[in-house]
């Protein structure tokens, strides 16, 4: 079965997945997934369930279906922290993103930003460990999925393992100065809770566990 196919009759007997919004509230209603395996497009369709990537990804096969290019974005913290990844889209030359995420702050974000680099530090003050530390570092450029389409990444999981091998070997763009990094604040803790609320305990990333 192809992806669109599978989308379709999802779409026979629910709400059209017609715009990023609509992409992003089917992400936000699934389980996060805390097992060890990607998830092609059509797997997590079918399984009703996601992590960071397998979302992305996700996202991004359902935003290529209304016209935008299947782009993702990595962002990556210190070594005290999970990376995290975006699905992309672009409107009227602003960027956008839809994510599945274990934490509130991680998910939507509208296409209001300027440069990719606008959007990345849009999470900066929402990307925090279970210790109250601000760990987003850097981000990749955008990967373009499209360049897997020999691999039939949308519907097999044999394809994961490649793209996320890519994503360690893009282009990276480093976002904090040593100096910044050491006078970093601790995250509030009335934002704290808020943003770890709901979360999946099994699948949020312990410090040096």
């Amino acid at each position: 079965m192809t992806f669109d196919h599978a989308l379709n009759l999802y779409e026979q007997r629910r709400s059209q997945l017609n715009t990023p919004r609509a992409i992003q509230n089917f992400l936000d209603a699934i389980p996060y997934s805390c097992e060890p395996v990607y998830r092609c497009p059509l797997r997590v369709l079918r399984d009703r369930l996601a992590h960071c990537f397998d979302g992305a990804l996700f996202g991004a096969a359902a935003l290529r279906r209304l016209g935008y290019s299947p782009l993702v974005l990595d962002m990556i913290p210190d070594d005290r922290d999970d990376e995290h990844m975006l699905a992309l889209y672009k409107k009227d030359r602003h960027w956008g993103a839809v994510a599945k995420s274990n934490t509130v702050g991680l998910r939507f974000r509208e296409p209001i930003y300027r440069s990719l680099r606008e959007l990345v530090m849009s999470y900066f003050e929402l990307y925090y460990n279970v210790e109250g530390e601000k760990t987003l570092r850097g981000y990749t450029v955008p990967l373009d999925l499209q360049t897997f389409d020999k691999y039939d990444w949308m519907t097999s999981d044999a394809a994961m393992e490649r793209i996320a091998q890519r994503t360690d070997e893009i282009r990276r763009f480093h976002l904090l100065t040593p100096a910044m990094i050491a006078h970093l604040s601790p995250v509030d803790d009335r934002l704290f809770k808020a943003c770890f609320m709901g979360a999946n305990e099994d699948g949020l990333f312990k410090p040096g566990g």
